[in-house]
């Protein structure tokens, strides 16, 4: 079976606003956890390593029709990989240029690079710069022992190259700054790790569970929403903000009846789609860690348009909503504001994904602990 749970009926589906383009697909670290090269999907090994001309161009004139298409008045580009610097920065530089050249007017494109930081010199981020691309960084944590999984093909520590790129842009080019990108691993001490990325001033942090489901489970399973809770409370109790942590301020913005747009929680439907190397439209790439095709569409830019890919099956899933969600989680009280968790962590062989998360008790357990922190300030979660 596909493992894809079947889309209930529902009306016109929202159009997407997050293209992530894999520029390159190879990387230049071997990290010993990766979901992508370590897992069981392996249909990156067949494509070319680094999009080709025409496919970035195709890819250009698809997002371009979908904006137009669909009015939208912003979207975001998310230049990932492997490791998308591979490609060239000139290369990343002149395909944003492609695409904002392509959307209708008054459509800005908010422009990304998902990058390890290894790669990272004066001149490539200045370009990046000049041409309105934010720059992200994957890092373990802030120091050269929480990153001694990040290594090279050889086996040599990333963490020295990868320091230097993410200090150049702290120090020298802040407004280009994204943020920090880390996984939450309970073997950490949970405070040690936040204040050890606090050195490296990131405007923002993107604190994500390792992609596990209940058919290959995360290790330290439970105690993740521990692990979260200390990193809140260290955070929430600083006395100002020192910086943005996304899946802290969407949980406080969801438990006060806020929207808020986040893969991790809440139920607003998911508007991302990838563009691969040979130029596969494909789902998000955390389907990967599932199982092998889980991603796949049967589409792409050359025969396909964007619209084709919004009435895939998968990607309707993601977009049903409350619908879309087992009966376990449809009953619970907080599922306006879990949302069923990451669509990948609900992942079971046989049942596909019509499952709780595998992270349900740490969620539980997250948000609890927020709402209660709120309730002590005199919120109303």
């Amino acid at each position: 079976m596909s493992g894809t749970t079947a889309a209930p009926t529902r009306a016109r589906p929202r159009p997407f606003r997050q293209f992530i383009v894999k520029a390159h697909g190879r990387c230049n670290l071997a990290c010993r956890y990766c979901y992508l090269y370590e897992g069981p999907d392996h249909t990156w090994r067949t494509r070319p390593a680094a999009a080709p001309a025409e496919v970035l161009d195709r890819t250009a004139d698809r997002i371009g029709r979908h904006a137009r298409d669909h009015e939208l008045t912003a979207l975001s580009l998310v230049l990932h990989g492997g490791e998308p610097l591979l490609a060239g920065a000139a290369t990343l530089a002149r395909f944003t240029d492609t695409v904002r050249a392509r959307v209708p007017e008054g459509c800005a494109v908010h422009a990304t690079v998902q990058t390890n930081a290894t790669l990272l010199t004066h001149d490539r981020v200045a370009l990046l710069a000049r041409h309105g691309i934010r720059i992200g960084i994957s890092l373990d944590g802030g120091n050269a022992t929480l990153n001694h999984r990040r290594v090279d093909h050889a086996g040599r520590p990333s963490w020295p190259a990868a320091a230097r790129g993410a200090r150049l842009v702290a120090d020298h080019f802040p407004e280009a700054y994204a943020g920090v990108l880390t996984v939450a691993d309970p073997t950490t001490d949970p405070v040690g790790t936040y204040e050890s990325l606090l050195t490296l001033r990131p405007p923002a942090l993107d604190l994500l569970l390792p992609h596990g489901n209940w058919s290959a489970p995360p290790p330290h399973g439970g105690e993740y929403g521990d692990w979260l809770c200390r990193v809140f409370d260290r955070w929430w109790s600083a006395g100002r903000r020192e910086t943005r942590v996304r899946l802290f301020e969407e949980c406080l913005a969801l438990l006060l009846g806020l929207p808020a747009a986040t893969e991790s929680l809440g139920l607003a439907p998911f508007d991302a789609v990838v563009i691969e190397t040979d130029g596969s439209i494909e789902q998000v790439d955390s389907l990967k860690s599932a199982y092998d095709g889980a991603a796949e569409t049967g589409l792409d830019v050359f025969r396909h348009d964007f619209d084709q890919a919004l009435a895939h099956p998968g990607v309707a899933a993601r977009q049903a909503g409350l619908a879309g969600l087992s009966g376990r989680c449809r009953a619970c009280p907080l599922v306006a504001v879990c949302g069923g968790g990451h669509y990948a962590h609900r992942y079971r062989a046989g049942y596909g994904f019509d499952n709780p998360s595998v992270y349900c008790a740490d969620l539980q357990r997250f948000i609890r602990h927020v709402a209660a922190r709120l309730a002590e300030e005199g919120g109303t979660p």
